[in-house]
């Protein structure tokens, strides 16, 4: 496997330390990367997202559903058992288990529900107004509508000063 050095990268850009950390776990051996418990990921909206768990054998007080740093985290712990079974075939996984999701900016997590041995994560992503595309007026006219602009800031700005004088 290749090892990339992102050192220069750190050293060139200041806040893109979260892209270079995103791409060495995305570069990491996949063989460790754990397959329990299966999930799927679905877009629900244009800003809407669902993450949906099979948490099966798992009563939702033994669940938690955690957001850190710009990371959803699902574990799982399972209560020991009060009597022991004697089982032929155990084919439901209980074991515990924790999941980490990357969330991108501006995307949080709207709720949580557990039905039918499933968890359901309901996700949005709001950004904020600022940084929408907003539509810039393009005004027409030649020189002397500059002029006109320009004398109209400089008048404003000099009503402004003398207002303040008063």
């Amino acid at each position: 496997m290749r090892h990339y050095d992102f050192g220069p990268l750190y050293r060139a850009t200041v806040g893109f330390d979260r892209v270079a950390d995103m791409m060495d776990r995305l570069l990491a051996n996949d063989v460790t990367q754990p397959s329990y418990p299966p999930y799927n990921i679905e877009k629900t909206g244009e800003n809407g997202y669902r993450i949906s768990i099979a948490v099966a054998g798992f009563a939702a007080d033994e669940l938690s559903v955690e957001v850190k740093e710009n990371e959803l985290v699902v574990a799982a712990r399972k209560a020991p058992e009060e009597t022991e079974r004697a089982y032929l075939h155990r084919g439901i996984a209980t074991r515990a288990f924790e999941r980490r999701f990357a969330l991108a900016d501006h995307v949080r997590v709207t709720g949580a529900t557990h039905v039918d041995g499933m968890l359901h994560l309901d996700l949005v992503r709001e950004v904020p107004e600022s940084l929408k595309p907003r539509r810039i007026e393009i005004a027409t006219g030649g020189p002397q509508a500059i002029e006109a602009k320009e004398k109209e800031a400089t008048g404003n700005t000099a009503k402004h000063a003398d207002a303040a004088a008063v």
